[in-house]
């Protein structure tokens, strides 16, 4: 018999590893066994808000490889069965099968813990109501859009204003729901500092959307029937007929915890370059219950993205299946769209900067995602921190439109390879009027940041 490989998750990194294995080794020489607790894998639960909104009109459509393709590749996916524990000294995890209870220990020669993150949801009274939905899995967007079809009224309140809470906010607009939104944060999406924030509540606001900021929810209120009625507040309370969480999400690490791994500050695992959890040779892990390394803090952060979740599954799979392969780190790149209005970021903002303890300068400029005179163009604000005497490219915010998202791909392989803001004002980018001003708005940023490095402020 070959040996075993046993992988707790079904989404991006388990899926992803287990592939990669199997691309490596025939299931003569390895076999692979999967537990999923839900009832899909490999999907996309980035498209879920677009889903909902109904650009996107299946959730079919949003899984990337099914159940039945996994297992015609000699992968064996046990759906809806939940690992409860593992025993990390006897080599194997305890299962139990969602729908019989029936429960059973597997034995692993490598063992991959892909179980993802869960979203935050604060013991507050009514939290569990009905009508309040968290969205984290394609079964949550499902409930989510009965939800919306059944609600006896149109008033929604999203809770939290991160990438999900936003991307739902405005989903529910486009569902015709009068939506409010409530956060303790001083503008919308809090990777990004606040006067660039402020730039997406105001297209929030264009949509009708009901911005309120810095305030702490404290409850939701419900009927005798137990359904929501509205969310609470110290001072007042906001009608609602559905409530969406999007607080945000914190590693699964659960069950990794209880087994005695090692944990990282934010709840996360931590790993090697390979995706080893530290301390062990036949324990790996990915996705979104990790911690990782900013390249350019140099420290351990959890970012929950599913472009990085993909590639540790690539890494892990090549290590299981023989082969070798490392991941280095993240600059945290990430972007999102309100209605017509692209946002994206990459490396560190200014607090995350004055955490790292860096002292920097920035700069913001205003610019057009063509040529002034071409037809179409359009406004775009970059906003650049370069570190203080050495100009070392830090980090980049863009809020504009068509075309502005994607070019933070310059800022973020500019930051890979440590680039200082002198070295991007020279790179040969493309340019026609159609797409660019002859100085790219990145450039123009760069040349800003230059000067402010040069002169001191």
């Amino acid at each position: 018999m070959g040996a075993r490989m046993v992988v707790v998750g079904a989404d991006a990194t388990g899926m992803a590893a287990a592939s990669q294995a199997r691309r490596l080794r025939d299931a003569g020489e390895l076999e692979i066994v999967v537990f999923e607790m839900g009832q899909h894998s490999s999907y996309s639960a980035c498209g879920i808000p677009y889903w909902v909104a109904g650009d996107v009109a299946e959730a079919e459509e949003l899984i990337a490889r099914s159940v039945a393709e996994h297992r015609a590749r000699d992968i064996d996916l046990r759906m809806r069965t939940e690992v409860i524990e593992i025993d990390p000294a006897g080599r194997r995890v305890l299962s139990r099968d969602l729908d019989t209870g029936a429960q059973a220990w597997t034995g692993y020669d490598q063992l991959v813990l892909a179980t993802g993150a869960t979203p935050i949801r604060p013991p507050l009274p009514g939290i569990d109501a009905e009508g309040v939905y968290g969205v984290q899995t394609l079964d949550d967007g499902q409930a989510l859009i009965e939800g919306l079809e059944s609600a006896d009224g149109r008033k929604a309140v999203v809770v939290g204003a991160g990438y999900i809470g936003v991307e739902m906010a405005e989903a529910l607009v486009r569902r015709k729901f009068e939506v409010t939104m409530v956060t303790r944060g001083a503008e919308p999406m809090s990777t990004l500092d606040p006067d660039m924030g402020a730039r997406v509540r105001e297209a929030m606001e264009g949509m009708g959307i009901r911005v309120v900021r810095g305030t702490e929810v404290t409850g939701m209120r419900t009927s005798e029937d137990g359904r929501i009625r509205a969310v609470t507040t110290a001072d007042t309370e906001y009608p609602a007929d559905v409530v969406v969480l999007g607080i945000g999400v914190q590693p699964a690490t659960e069950l990794a915890r209880r087994a005695g791994l090692p944990l990282g500050e934010s709840g996360g695992l931590l790993t090697d370059l390979a995706q080893r959890v530290r301390g062990y040779d036949d324990i790996w892990a990915g996705g979104d219950c990790v911690e990782v390394l900013d390249l350019v803090s140099g420290t351990l952060r959890h970012i929950p993205l599913g472009t990085h979740a993909n590639k540790h599954g690539q890494v892990i799979g090549s290590g299981v299946g023989g082969g070798y392969a490392t991941f280095p780190g993240v600059v945290g790149t990430a972007m999102s769209k309100v209605c017509d209005l692209e946002v994206a970021r990459t490396g560190l903002g200014e607090d995350d900067a004055r955490r790292a303890g860096l002292q920097f300068h920035t700069v913001t400029i205003e610019s057009t995602g063509r040529a002034g005179y071409f037809p179409g163009a359009e406004p775009m604000t970059v906003k650049m921190l370069a570190e203080r005497r050495t100009g070392r490219l830090l980090g980049v915010q863009i809020v504009g439109y068509t075309g502005a998202a994607k070019r933070i791909d310059i800022a973020a392989v500019a930051l890979t390879a440590r680039m200082t803001v002198e070295q991007v004002t020279a790179l040969d980018l493309g340019y026609a009027p159609p797409f660019s001003p002859v100085w790219d708005p990145v450039l123009v940023a760069a040349r800003a940041a230059v000067r402010a490095v040069a002169t001191g402020h």
